[in-house]
């Protein structure tokens, strides 16, 4: 199941030397950590999510037949927030606990 990651994700992306997919087994679990480069998590991701919820549909299908379930997570790159989000600080006029 992981070669089956890496092959897709790798022919998504711009950059397929950056890709690295860590399996991360637990009894009926298994977690796949995807790690690339920021500027290729859009295409991974897809319109909508389309993509990456296409590769997830496969995964768990490969997953079903033996037996297990999988996941698949993007790890964002170390200093990345999603747009939108405002940094994890309290208001200047936030009483103190």
């Amino acid at each position: 199941m992981k070669a089956f990651v890496e092959f897709v994700v790798k022919a998504l992306v711009d950059h397929p030397d950056e890709v690295d997919v860590k399996q991360v087994d637990g009894e009926r679990v298994v977690v796949f950590e995807l790690r690339l480069n920021q500027t290729d998590v859009g295409k991974v991701i897809g319109k909508s999510g389309r993509t990456i919820t296409a590769i997830r549909t496969l995964l768990t299908s490969a997953a079903a037949k033996q037996g297990k379930r999988a996941m698949l997570e993007i790890i964002e790159p170390e200093g990345r927030r999603p747009e939108g989000s405002a940094p994890a600080e309290p208001a200047a006029d936030a009483p103190a606990e």
